[in-house]
């Protein structure tokens, strides 16, 4: 296949999925919450809409354009795929397949119905990516590699694939950046970043810096429309959790009913929690941010006003040049030789 053909087929995808119907996403969801419980009507539509927004053509065109249309060689690109959100192996599908390489992909089985849903979607469209997409249970033939995972894993990936060309990620989470200046609207936008896919994305809001003195009512007062999380048995058994920890243990905490805010160093919290920590100047937090850097996937702030941060409410939908660890996919895969 050209790299025109490639391109043409990933927007016929996008235009299909935005035309899914709420029936036909619901029907999904359901097939695919039997697979993971936290992959609800909300979460899998949130997921499926971003996915639609990624692969509009005046979008893919612009971003496809900074590469190389074909590779040299084309290659065996092994990738260990996630499965926290739904979906979120698919950008790095697209990376490969768009770049004219063949993906070898390892499926989490924590998202294994909607990936090859959607895998199935693109073939329907476009069969000649039969030839370039392959779902597999060992890498061994790949001749270099893309893999997600925790730290600990992060180690197993370095001793297997090390020796040969390898993008490796490892534990992230997201931070907001509050002034004491936002508005309750900007507030409330913030909802979406820290409760989202229940906070278990990487792009996720699990850490608060804010201002000493900081005064949190007008914050938990603009999340209340999130109190629904509630709902999800799963995250009502972590919040119960999370809070007889915090009270056996005697933390201080604030709780709004649905989330425990604590202070901490911590970036990364549990479900139901948000970690927080202050800062004395402008100067202070730019220290402290640049200490977390390297554990940081994005940082949000009212209107993207803090430099290198996007608009409260945005953390949940990447643009299509959003790496996941600011490691520039396509431009790894066009390297290989």
């Amino acid at each position: 296949m050209l790299h025109s053909d490639r391109l043409a087929a990933f927007v016929a995808l996008g235009q299909r999925l935005h035309h899914l119907s709420d029936d036909e996403l619901t029907s999904l969801a359901s097939r695919a919450r039997n697979q993971n419980p936290w992959f609800d009507t909300p979460n899998v539509t949130a997921a499926v809409r971003g996915i639609a927004r990624l692969l509009s053509e005046a979008t893919l065109r612009q971003w496809a354009a900074r590469y190389p249309a074909e590779p040299a060689t084309p290659r065996q690109v092994g990738v260990v795929m996630a499965g926290n959100i739904p979906l979120v192996g698919f950008h790095d599908m697209l990376c490969v397949l768009l770049s004219g390489h063949v993906l070898l992909a390892k499926l989490s089985k924590d998202d294994t119905f909607l990936m090859r849903w959607v895998a199935d979607e693109l073939l329907r469209l476009e069969p000649r990516f039969a030839d370039q997409l392959q779902f597999v249970e060992r890498l061994n033939a790949a001749d270099a590699f893309i893999a997600t995972g925790s730290d600990n894993t992060a180690r197993y990936f370095e001793y297997y694939f090390g020796k040969k060309p390898h993008i490796i990620r490892r534990n992230r989470t997201s931070i907001a950046i509050l002034t004491g200046r936002e508005s309750n609207h900007d507030l409330g936008l913030l909802g979406a970043d820290i409760f989202r896919y229940y906070g278990l994305g990487c792009r996720n809001v699990s850490k608060l810096y804010v201002p000493e003195n900081y005064d949190f009512t007008p914050l938990l007062d603009s999340l209340q429309p999130w109190h629904h999380v509630l709902e999800h048995n799963r995250y009502q058994n972590n919040y119960d959790y999370n809070k007889s920890i915090l009270l056996v243990n005697r933390v201080p905490h604030l709780d709004s009913g649905f989330l425990l805010l604590t202070e901490g160093a911590q970036l990364v919290s549990p479900i139901s929690v948000l970690h927080y920590g202050t800062y004395a100047s402008e100067v202070d937090l730019v220290d402290q941010l640049t200490d977390v850097a390297a554990q940081t996937q994005c940082l949000v702030s009212a209107g993207g006003q803090y430099a290198g941060s996007v608009t409260f409410g945005q953390a949940q939908e990447p643009g299509v040049m959003d790496y996941a660890d600011g490691v520039d996919t396509m431009a790894f895969l066009a390297e290989l030789a």
